[in-house]
């Protein structure tokens, strides 16, 4: 290779790191979706149940996710005593098209209609969601003072700032507003909330494919990421009322929600709580490297409130 060669590598080795610094592995997003929408898909469950304990936790999963990212945790809190039911939110585990169809208050009614079918059996309920799911998780419980157990705060997601998200994300805001904004398509970015590359190589895959029950959607539009902004605006009003016991759990170099996140839960939420930060995850800590350091910590806090008699397991947990 000639001198000329060489400098023609460093500078376009130069201008690659600088574009993943400032602009972050894929930049946001592709084009937008000006078509009509398709009709909607054939519905798919991807809820699940594991019976347990007189207690019962009821696990929200994230913003284009799916419950397959909380089944993990629910099994550890099965096998803990609980009884453990991990629901569905509306418009996802489908296509785009389908989520686009709902609104952050057709995400919270799926959240509100399944904890009023737990808590017609379970005296004891406790809420634990992930992302979006913990943001939705915080508004269950100001819907309901005094009436949910505990929370569990998994990645907490008020704003996208982790190190994998484009640093001018501070825009994001004023281009939601705008006609383009609103149709831009958001892609997620390498490492995709996973540090465990086998594990994130099956759920990339997944995504790519369009396995949405299993991985969830690969990108979202603006229109959506808005709604999400609106739920957390509403719900930032709401932490300092909300006296639930809370367990808040954060890797400590999240990729799409920095740890700032969750010391601003630690800060605004009105109740007691405790903040526990992972060293060996990204952003899906139901299934990274930590997760069964995640179901601990959920069952221990849970226990703590609950008490003995009510994780009496009423079938055996053990091969699940």
């Amino acid at each position: 290779m000639s001198k000329h060669d060489n400098t023609i590598y460093d500078r376009s080795t130069v201008w690659k790191r600088f574009k993943l610094k400032v602009f972050g592995a894929n930049p946001w997003s592709g084009p937008g979706v000006g078509h009509k929408l398709a009709p909607p898909s054939k519905p798919v469950d991807a809820s699940f149940f594991f019976p347990g304990g007189d207690a019962a936790v009821l696990l929200i999963h994230g913003l284009t996710g799916t419950p397959t990212e909380m089944k993990f945790v629910g099994k550890g809190l099965a096998n803990a005593g609980f009884t453990v039911y991990g629901m569905q939110l509306a418009g996802h585990c489908g296509t785009e098209d389908d989520l686009l169809r709902t609104s952050w208050q057709d995400w919270y009614a799926s959240v509100e209609a399944a904890y009023h079918r737990i808590a017609e059996k379970h005296e004891v309920v406790f809420v634990a969601g992930l992302s979006m799911g913990a943001v939705l998780s915080m508004h269950l419980a100001a819907r309901h003072p005094g009436k949910i157990a505990g929370l569990g705060l998994l990645s907490t997601t008020l704003r996208y700032d982790g190190w994998s998200i484009p640093r001018f994300n501070f825009l994001l805001q004023i281009f939601l507003h705008t006609p383009l904004g609103l149709h831009y398509r958001f892609v997620e970015n390498y490492p995709y909330g996973i540090k465990d590359d086998r594990l994130r190589q099956r759920v990339v895959s997944n995504m790519i494919a369009g396995n949405s029950v299993e991985a969830g959607n690969l990108g979202m539009t603006g229109a959506t990421l808005r709604q999400l902004l609106s739920l957390v605006k509403v719900v930032k009003q709401e932490m300092p009322s909300i006296k639930t016991p809370a367990v808040i759990l954060h890797a400590s170099h999240d990729d799409v929600a920095s740890r700032g996140n969750a010391d601003y839960v630690e800060a605004h939420l009105g109740g007691p709580k405790r903040k526990v930060l992972l060293d060996d995850s990204y952003h899906i800590i139901t299934v990274d490297r930590q997760r069964g350091e995640v179901v601990h910590e959920l069952a221990t806090y849970f226990q703590a409130l609950s008490g003995s008699a009510a994780l009496t397991p009423k079938i055996a947990t053990a091969s699940r």
